[in-house]
């Protein structure tokens, strides 16, 4: 592929990360900045500390469209394309999420996008994902744990069941950062501080 249409796909693929529909829809429904909520991250799991689970479930469905979407673009245009270079080119959505241009590059932890971007390059890992988080998350009732667990899936799938180390390798990398991003979580996690999910009755 040409250089030049993959620097227009790596910046047409950010900026759709970049999209901040966590904090876009909360305004526009009247529960004003997300920053201001919760945890302060412009994320689906803060738009639920507003009450609306409905909007909540909106902006997730939309943050992993956002990571599903450059797989449906490559897909459709793009013939016979290279995984590593597809991979590539469409994580550039989970670190327009992470780090949006709009919002000072302070976004959402990108787990949502992940989990888009993880159906578009396999779909059995995508559903593994969400059984896994799901699992962890009524067991543990921490988001943030089940998130950080199960972002190793893809990472141990591709290293142990189906190798392919180069995909492996930037899949762990991917962990990392949404690590990083969890940092303040991790902390909170070990001193007991982390706030539970809260399953209505």
């Amino acid at each position: 592929m040409p250089l030049n249409i993959n620097l227009i796909l790596i910046i047409s693929f950010y900026f759709l990360g970049s999209l901040p529909f966590a904090l876009i829809l909360p305004k526009i429904f009247g529960y004003g900045d997300i920053r201001k909520i919760g945890s302060g991250n412009v994320g689906a799991t803060n738009v639920l500390r507003t009450g609306n689970k409905y909007l909540a479930f909106i902006v997730l469905c939309l943050d992993v469209l956002k990571g599903l979407l450059p797989f449906i673009i490559l897909n459709l245009y793009f013939d016979e394309l290279d995984m590593l270079l597809a991979v590539l080119l469409c994580h550039f959505t989970i670190l327009g999420h992470i780090f949006p241009i709009w919002l000072k590059f302070k976004g959402g932890k990108g787990v949502a996008t992940y989990i888009g971007f993880l159906f578009g390059l396999n779909t059995i890992l995508g559903i593994s994902f969400l059984i896994i988080w799901m699992v962890i998350a009524l067991i543990s009732r921490y988001s943030s744990l089940s998130s950080l667990i199960t972002s190793l899936i893809a990472p141990i799938y591709f290293f142990f069941i189906n190798p392919n180390y180069y995909i492996g390798i930037f899949l762990f990398y991917l962990f990392l950062i949404i690590m990083l991003k969890h940092s303040k979580n991790i902390k909170r996690l070990l001193s007991g501080a982390e706030n539970k999910i809260k399953l209505s009755k």
